[in-house]
């Protein structure tokens, strides 16, 4: 696991996301009270140890990021039940996760 405190914060912020729902990398950043860090959490998600719900944190329009675990990404959604939109993202209006 990433030593560097922030990413560590992430992290804290991840392992509660509740099953079924969702937040957004900025979202992420906003509640670690650094509003213009969505980037340093992506790279911290990039990093992510596999026992967290990495899966939960998605794009702010509900884009799935990954690269090739993409499609799993979506899957593991799928299976928690969470709703997507009719062009593939996720529904963010009605899983995201407030936090």
């Amino acid at each position: 696991m990433n030593s560097n405190p922030f990413f560590q914060q992430v992290y804290a912020v991840v392992e509660q996301i509740p099953y079924g729902k969702v937040v957004s990398y900025g979202q992420i950043a906003r509640m670690l009270g650094r509003p213009r860090a969505a980037r340093v959490v992506g790279w911290a998600m990039r990093c992510c140890p596999d026992h967290l719900p990495w899966q939960r944190v998605v794009m702010a329009d509900g884009s799935i990021t990954g690269g090739m675990y993409a499609n799993i990404r979506k899957a593991l959604l799928e299976a928690e039940g969470v709703p997507f939109l009719m062009d593939g993202r996720v529904d963010m209006k009605s899983c995201r996760w407030p936090g």
